[in-house]
């Protein structure tokens, strides 16, 4: 009875530890600087500044989203050969960021709304494979770096088909894994802006069905977001709501369909006092729920100045903006 009980104990703790620990932190932007919603691409990005890991890892950060446009990664069309010098600057960013005190898990974010100037992926644009080349591509740079996490794309958003969309997802599943990255976790993106309140009724029904060929569905987690504004689109300094509702009904859904899990990839609000108690009510709930929805990244630092709507970039002197301090800080791991 003791050797069973201690066996059990022993496998418990091995699967615990194989889990995501709870995620908290922040998207590092400037990469994807001038990618218009359409896909389109008209500027050079922009390098966050690489201090701000330390920064945030000290105040408990251990989750950095790191956008990129395509354009930047494959200049010479959506199915070319990823730019080494691009690349190198980009991986610069991305090594700053694992490297951080708490050993961090990094988002490598393609950030371009299921789009290539224009043309819908698998749906009319870019063909399957040209996009899971890209990620082909990215899986054998970062094959054995078990703290990525494959952001497969950026909020999709008036898609042609649903359900057309999950198998183009389920394609760049198999890619990356058929590339050599086994171990790592994929954010699987849904539809109308990967939208956390869309997601039970419109893509979460076709993304429960996309398979791990490296077995499991543990590894494979749905990427949604979700602002706080009037309109959902966080493009305004006040806060409406809460979304604890929404994420409710997220976090049943997710339950109900074999005990799946989702991380907020974006939220964020401005520095008001209507955001700063709305995103903090948003985060308590995520953190009391972190069995299903496994973190959250707030929108948005880097690259921004700190006079950006939703900035949570810190200020010159190393202060941080009221909504980190007050909403953010409290409920990071």
């Amino acid at each position: 009875m003791k050797f069973t009980s201690l066996f059990t104990f022993v496998t418990a703790a091995a699967v615990v530890s194989a889990q995501l620990p709870f995620l908290g932190g922040v998207n590092t932007a400037g990469y994807d600087f001038s990618v218009a919603s359409d896909g389109s691409f008209s500027g050079t990005g922009v390098s966050p500044p690489v201090d701000q890991f330390a920064h945030f890892a000290g105040e408990g950060v251990n989750l950095f989203r790191i956008p990129f446009a395509w354009q930047l990664m494959t200049p010479s069309g959506p199915g070319g050969d990823i730019d080494e010098s691009f690349f190198s600057k980009y991986d610069a960013t991305v090594q700053a960021a694992l490297s951080a005190s708490t050993s961090p898990y990094v988002i490598i974010d393609l950030h371009n709304y299921a789009r290539w100037n224009g043309g819908i992926i698998g749906q009319g644009g870019p063909t399957n494979d040209q996009f899971v080349n890209t990620w082909s591509q990215l899986a054998k740079k970062y094959g054995s770096e078990s703290r990525i996490i494959f952001g497969i794309m950026n909020e999709p958003h008036d898609l042609q088909s649903v359900s057309d969309w999950a198998d183009t997802v389920q394609l760049a599943v198999n890619a990356i894994r058929a590339a050599g990255a086994t171990s790592q976790y994929l954010l699987l993106p849904g539809s109308s802006w990967s939208s956390a309140q869309a997601f039970p009724t419109e893509a979460g029904p076709y993304l429960i069905k996309v398979t791990d060929p490296a077995g499991g569905t543990e590894k494979l987690v749905f990427d949604v977001h979700k602002y706080l504004d009037s309109d959902n689109s966080g493009t305004n300094a006040e806060c409406v709501q809460n979304n604890v509702d929404v994420l409710t009904t997220l976090v049943s859904f997710l339950k109900a369909n074999g005990n799946r899990q989702a991380i907020l990839s974006e939220t964020g609000g401005g520095n008001t006092a209507s955001c700063e108690t709305y995103l903090g009510q948003e985060l308590a709930y995520i953190k009391s729920n972190l069995g299903t929805i496994v973190g959250f990244a707030v929108w948005a630092a880097g690259a921004f100045d700190p006079s950006y709507v939703l900035s949570v970039t810190p200020n010159s002197d190393g202060s941080d903006q009221p909504l980190w301090t007050q909403a953010v800080k409290p409920n990071l791991p």
